[in-house]
């Protein structure tokens, strides 16, 4: 269950691309709350902007207006150095692609954040080490990817994004490069996570078996939000859904 007051606020948010001589308007006002502790999925077609909403919320791209507030602060008005710390300390990201060091074993690439936000090596490991343990990885920690499967990897960046507590885990396409069954591992465990840490999971994604842990879905269509419903809204459809896969 979702904790009292909200974690994400969205007001009114645009954003437009420049293509050549030509404007692009991705999101066109988007008005979210998100509550802390929800497990929220972002689901429209490609092109519809939940991707850029996605980034809006992360803070990896900033809104041609209106404004996007984290914990109630509103990012656009933070510097270079102010937003690095937010996404160190606040947020989490798990991408498709993993994303994750090539060159580093497991525990490093899990331990790199909290270096990064200042925690002393001995302290880092042994916390790396704790996060490798809860996603069933313990056994793992000095193979590096290409040693590693692909839901193995998944693995890996999951416990990086929960490096650094952070209240919200942002979920990029996350069983996009993995087989059905890695897949719905990955949605249990990040589900496990959310009720367990009361940490905030918004994904962006086109997997319907998504539907089947979240709170709330998000409709995305032609950069507005279409609609949003909740998960008792959404259990009529659920096996209709899922024979989709």
């Amino acid at each position: 269950m979702a904790e009292a007051g909200n974690v994400v606020r969205v007001t009114n948010v645009t954003k437009t691309f420049k293509l050549g001589k030509i404007d692009v308007q991705a999101l066109k006002g988007i008005d979210l709350e998100i509550s802390k502790g929800d497990y929220i999925s972002i689901m429209g077609p490609s092109g519809s902007g939940k991707s850029t909403l996605f980034n809006m919320i992360g803070g990896l791209d900033k809104p041609s207006s209106g404004k996007v507030f984290i914990d109630e602060v509103d990012i656009a008005q933070l510097d270079a150095y102010e937003l690095a710390w937010l996404r160190c300390r606040k947020i989490g990201y798990i991408f498709q692609t993993f994303n994750i060091i090539q060159v580093m074993t497991a525990l490093e690439n899990v331990t790199l954040p909290m270096i990064f936000a200042g925690l002393n090596n001995d302290t880092a490991v042994e916390k790396g080490m704790q996060l490798l343990d809860l996603v069933g990885l313990g056994d793992r920690f000095s193979h590096k990817p290409f040693e590693l499967s692909g839901g193995q990897q998944q693995r890996v960046a999951v416990a990086r994004a929960l490096a650094n507590d952070p209240a919200i885990i942002l979920a990029d396409e996350p069983t996009g490069n993995l087989d059905l069954t890695t897949g719905e591992e990955i949605i249990a465990l990040l589900k496990r996570l959310s009720q367990e840490r009361g940490v905030t999971v918004i994904s962006a994604t086109h997997d319907f078996k998504m539907l089947n842990v979240s709170d709330r879905v998000i409709w995305i269509r032609d950069g507005r939000v279409d609609k949003i419903e909740n998960r008792e809204e959404l259990s009529i459809s659920i096996g209709q859904i899922g024979s989709r896969n």
